[in-house]
């Protein structure tokens, strides 16, 4: 059983490399257990390569990664990650499966596949599909059903997988206002009653703001981290990226030139 005390994910100064350019350099998060933690950024600032690196998909160029205290986890520190892609959602209407049978995938392992699924299993694919709220369609076609139910299915096969930590690419995309804040409940639900640990890279700054315990802002470093609350405006966040305001540069050049011709004409 794993110390419920030490961190999913401890990252100190890692940096990563893709393509010869420098993506991440020097990035620090610790997450803690039951943390809903939204990490934003600008496209190209290194979101979706920082989670495919703590994954173990890409290589880091340096720095240390820890899942749940283990710099090599271990397959029981393994089965508490749940990794849920920006397109995990999108079945191609060629495949014909249910919501059960999407969900009842998260139960299988190397050493069950084989066997008939059991009590147990059953137990899990229940409980995931009453927790995403999906027990009404859970016999339609997962095609057939809209976007929102689409990210809570893919999500409830994860909680099959008993995960513990779970990590999110952009799950509010393509999905309409009430279905996304559906979705931002449910994923507040699974922290506070589920004991889950979120991350979850999203651009819609405003709904994460409103759902997220913690906000990090991603771009080759860290330029924010802290409580959703006290999420900087996006001046700051501007100026945080190097960015000056142009069109005051052009107001305040308008207004030395209206001052030059008055001076001129006296």
């Amino acid at each position: 059983m794993l110390n419920s005390t030490i961190p999913p994910l401890k990252v100190d100064k890692l940096s990563v490399n893709r393509s010869g350019r420098s993506v991440l350099t020097d990035v620090c998060i610790k997450i803690n257990q039951g943390d809903f933690v939204g990490l934003v950024g600008p496209n190209g600032g290194g979101k979706t390569t920082f989670l495919l690196t703590v994954l173990g998909l890409l290589k880091s160029k340096g720095g240390t990664i820890e899942l749940y205290g283990q710099s090599n986890p271990s397959n029981d520190v393994l089965r508490k990650v749940g990794w849920v892609s920006q397109e995990a959602a999108n079945i191609s209407s060629n495949i014909h499966l249910t919501v059960r049978e999407l969900v009842q995938l998260g139960t299988l392992t190397s050493s069950n596949m084989f066997w008939r699924f059991s009590s147990e299993q059953n137990d899990r694919v229940n409980r995931a599909i009453e927790m995403a709220g999906l027990a009404e369609v859970q016999d339609s076609n997962i095609f057939h059903l809209s976007g929102g139910q689409r990210q809570r299915a893919v999500i409830a096969r994860v909680l099959a997988s008993q995960a513990e930590f779970i990590l999110l690419d952009e799950p509010l995309v393509g999905i309409d206002r009430e279905s996304r804040n559906s979705l931002l409940k449910f994923l507040d639900t699974l922290c506070h009653e589920g004991h889950k640990t979120i991350l979850m890279i999203s651009h819609d700054i405003a709904a994460i703001q409103q759902a997220s315990h913690r906000m990090i802002f991603l771009e080759e470093r860290i330029r924010y981290d802290g409580e959703s609350s006290c999420f900087p405006d996006m001046e700051y966040l501007a100026s945080l990226r190097g960015i000056q305001p142009l069109h005051e540069a052009i107001h305040k050049e308008d207004k030395l030139y209206q001052l030059t011709d008055i001076e001129d004409n006296q």
